[in-house]
């Protein structure tokens, strides 16, 4: 796959898996990598620069039997952000899809 495509959309994968529950980042990278083909150290700096917007925070949590694990969870300004980064994705992909059916 193109890598333009993959880097205009990774943020927005995020976001969503993140809308969804807490996760922390390998399994951030799992979940996208059984979609599009990323390699596992490509999420951490998106989950970086996104809490560094204040649209994640993180925490960290203790592991019965394993290493405590830092999760991250979307902020209410990262939910509004997702929120409108979807309408915004899902009509832009229609059009190009329109485009390429034409």
């Amino acid at each position: 796959m193109n890598i333009q495509y993959k880097k205009g959309v990774l943020e927005l994968c995020v976001l969503s898996i993140l809308e969804k529950r807490d996760c922390y980042g390998y399994e951030v990278s799992e979940t996208i990598s059984k979609c599009i083909d990323i390699s596992e150290s490509t999420i951490y700096p998106i989950l970086r620069k996104l809490k560094d917007e204040g649209l994640v925070t993180a925490y960290i949590e203790e592991e019965s039997g394993g290493p405590p694990r830092k999760y991250y969870k979307l902020t209410k300004l990262g939910a509004e952000e997702f929120a409108k980064a979807k309408v915004e994705w899902l009509d832009f992909a229609k059009n190009i899809n329109k485009f390429l059916e034409d």
